[in-house]
């Protein structure tokens, strides 16, 4: 059996469509569905099911896809091991992360990993939806919940800190904020409910339920740039809209939440140069935004939050009878 044969059928399964798989292999999509029919050919039973959306393994390609991918990983492992065959590191590494951290926090890291290492190419899948590493649609995942089960390597990348924040354009219209009770009223921007891909972003209902949206949107960055533009309060990461001047945090300490970034892949990558290599840059890298991921709460910018808005005029009137002398 042609092993060429076998390595498109494993992309294709991996990406799901036809121009996924080309784009990986960096062939034309023809290509792969000429090689799909010469490798069903000689297993004697269709191995995907075509559908709009691309392509479903059928029972026979669900079959298939552990036998070829034990025979990948032993290739590999004989790579690997084989010395002088390359030099450094080489090869494509697939990394799916949320949109926010892997577009901020994530990217220009892994700019500096693909600069050190030339010959190695670096998938960043930032996406505001869940990337299954069980489908192999990432080699590496990072993900809010840490996956329940399977062959699977996992550690705790890292704890992240989230908080309410407010525009100084939207705070200046509306009373201070110093209590939950203080919500009420307010308008708020967050996610499509019934669009969320993890458990973990439901946060507002542990602080408050707010009966009116400026907008709701399946991204954190469209999120953060309706907050800046005064729409409403937002719960953002603090890696997002802390040093933002703009953004007022509000309520610190008090709506100020923590989630956990999990660090996931295949049992059988962890021998594989690339994969280790990278999944050490990236817990190197990530320990090193620690000030940003788990700020420290500002007890001056707590005050301010909620005295905020005092005007101008307020603040000299107050601080000119202060200093009049007092009448015996």
């Amino acid at each position: 059996m042609d092993w060429d044969n076998l390595r498109y059928f494993l992309e294709l399964a991996r990406a799901g469509t036809l121009v996924g798989a080309a784009r990986r292999l960096a062939v034309d999509h023809t290509t792969v569905a000429r090689r799909l029919q010469a490798l069903e050919k000689q297993v004697g039973a269709a191995l995907f099911a075509r559908e709009a959306g691309g392509h479903r393994l059928t029972e026979a390609g669900r079959a298939l896809l552990p036998q070829v991918e034990a025979m990948e990983a032993a290739f590999l492992a004989v790579e690997n091991a084989a010395p002088g065959v390359r030099q450094g590191l080489h090869g494509l590494v697939r990394i799916g992360t949320t949109e926010g951290f892997g577009n901020l926090i994530l990217a220009p890291q892994l700019a500096r990993f693909a600069l050190s290492h030339p010959g190695l190419v670096v998938d960043l899948l930032a996406l505001p939806r869940l990337v299954h590493l069980s489908r192999r649609e990432a080699d590496i995942v990072i993900s809010l919940e840490r996956p329940a089960r399977g062959a699977v390597l996992v550690v705790k990348l890292t704890d992240y800190v989230l908080q309410l924040y407010g525009a100084r354009s939207y705070l200046e219209r509306y009373a201070p904020i110093c209590t939950a009770d203080d919500l009420r009223g307010h308008t708020f921007i967050s996610y499509v409910d019934d669009l969320l891909f993890s458990k973990e972003l439901q946060i507002l209902d542990e602080l408050h339920r707010p009966a009116h949206f400026a907008l709701r949107s399946t991204s954190i960055l469209a999120q953060y740039e309706a907050a800046r533009a005064g729409a409403g309060l937002a719960v953002l990461p603090a890696f997002v809209a802390a040093q933002d001047p703009s953004l007022i945090p509000v309520l610190p300490g008090v709506a100020r939440f923590q989630r956990t970034f999990w660090m996931s892949m295949p049992g059988d990558n962890k021998h594989v140069a690339r994969m280790q290599a990278t999944w050490a840059f990236l817990r190197e890298a990530v320990a090193a935004k620690q000030g940003l991921l788990l700020p420290q709460i500002n007890t001056i910018s707590s005050i301010a939050a909620c005295a905020y808005p005092i005007r101008a005029n307020a603040i000299f009137h107050l601080i000119f009878n202060l200093l009049q002398p007092k009448s015996c």
